[in-house]
């Protein structure tokens, strides 16, 4: 086994051999550098800015007080699975995560022809102006890296929904600067329960017990502005949250952590806001995709038998939901392909997740070689690359 800390995770990588021409990255990722937000933040926040700090074995982001080794598990492309680990220095993150030339180094190498791209957490602070400054920051930073190829590079913007009328605002914001997509958190945002210790993993949370869900009324406007502006509204990760940190827990939260996402799904279905919003899309992201077939049976037949005594609105069996408004992306899924026909688990989209642990990179080409094989060239060709055109609206 090679010694972790002489690895070279920016090496050079051949490139695959191609299965497929036409490959769209449904979610892919950045590492936006700490260094960024002193010029990204508004000016009158750019003083509170992280800064970076260095002892002989790692990097330090230094913010408010805390001094935090940096994190590498968001940045492991070029590392076999023996070589991982979850702390380093700034240099041992693969270039392509936040340089744009080598990320479409790196997007040749693999094959990939366009790549949608998520973030990361925002900033760790309870301070609510700073922490609602940081998600403008990230949108800027992340809509000046994709400007490097915009055909190739398009982004997924972060909103903050502690208020309705300012997501609105901030969602004509990231339109305007050519976002394809919104990140919500799974459930609504609290500014009184906002913490700087989890501020980071609110971003795609969101503050569980707030007593708000997005079946209520009050998010009517936003899913109608999500309409009038043909922005795909996503959720990465759900109300399962995995502690990235701790050893014992890491893996069984990540294994939770995926089907666990259909509650945001279901609520929306069940509580009829798609018959209110038929041309809504909202995406599962990162949720692996082969528990929706499960899913979309499971709730007609719920569905079927309770809903007389519930007073269920719906217009459809729940299954018609899932297929003309619910999308899913997943890294390696055999079981979804086998069973994109089944009602439910019919918008699927394929994924690398490069940089993180998890990525297919530099190995997507061979991956999705494995996991369609004996699939129609159509049918893989929907799933790799048509799906996400349509839920993102990339053309």
């Amino acid at each position: 086994m090679s010694d972790i800390t002489d690895v070279d995770v920016n090496a050079p990588v051949a490139k695959a051999a191609r299965v497929v021409t036409h490959l769209v990255d449904a979610d892919a990722h950045v590492n936006p550098p700490p260094t960024m937000w002193a010029d990204y933040l508004s000016p009158q926040f750019r003083e509170h800015a992280p800064r970076v700090e260095s002892d002989d074995q790692f990097d330090y982001v230094v913010f408010e007080g805390e001094r935090r080794k940096v994190n590498l598990l968001s940045a492991q492309a070029g590392r076999t699975f023996e070589q991982y680990k979850s702390e380093g220095r700034l240099s041992d993150q693969r270039l392509g995560g936040w340089m744009p030339a080598q990320r479409l180094e790196d997007m040749d190498r693999d094959g990939v022809e366009t790549a949608v791209i998520y973030g990361q957490s925002l900033l760790a602070t309870a301070n609510l102006p700073l922490y609602i400054d940081s998600y403008r920051a990230y949108n800027r930073w992340i809509a000046d890296f994709c400007s490097h190829a915009p055909r190739r590079l398009r982004h997924v913007s972060y909103i903050p929904m502690f208020d309705v009328a300012q997501s609105i605002e901030m969602m004509k914001e990231v339109k305007d600067d050519g976002a394809c997509g919104v990140c919500i958190p799974a459930w609504p945002h609290s500014a009184e329960m906002l913490d700087a210790k989890n501020a980071p993993m609110m971003v795609i949370a969101g503050h569980p017990g707030c007593g708000r869900e997005y079946r209520d009324a009050e998010f009517e406007p936003f899913w109608k502005a999500a309409c009038d502006l043909d922005m795909a509204v996503t959720w990465h990760l759900g109300k399962h949250q995995v502690r990235f940190t701790d050893k014992v827990n890491f893996l069984p939260d990540l294994a939770l952590s995926k089907p666990t996402m259909l509650e945001m799904a279901a609520i929306l279905v069940f509580a009829g806001v798609f018959d209110k919003f038929p041309t809504l899309r909202v995406g599962l992201i990162e949720s692996g995709a082969g528990w929706l077939a499960w899913s979309g049976e499971f709730m007609n037949r719920i569905w079927r038998m309770q809903r007389h005594w519930i007073d269920s609105p719906l217009k459809h069996e729940p299954s018609y939901y899932m297929d003309q408004n619910v999308y899913a992306s997943f890294i390696e899924d055999r079981v979804a392909v086998l069973l994109r026909d089944e009602p439910g688990g019919r918008n699927i989209m394929w994924s690398s997740d490069y940089p993180h642990s998890e990525t297919t990179f530099p190995h997507s080409q061979n991956v999705i070689g494995r996991i369609f094989e004996g699939v129609p060239q159509k049918e893989r060709d929907w799933i790799v690359a048509g799906c996400a055109e349509k839920f993102y609206g990339l053309k």
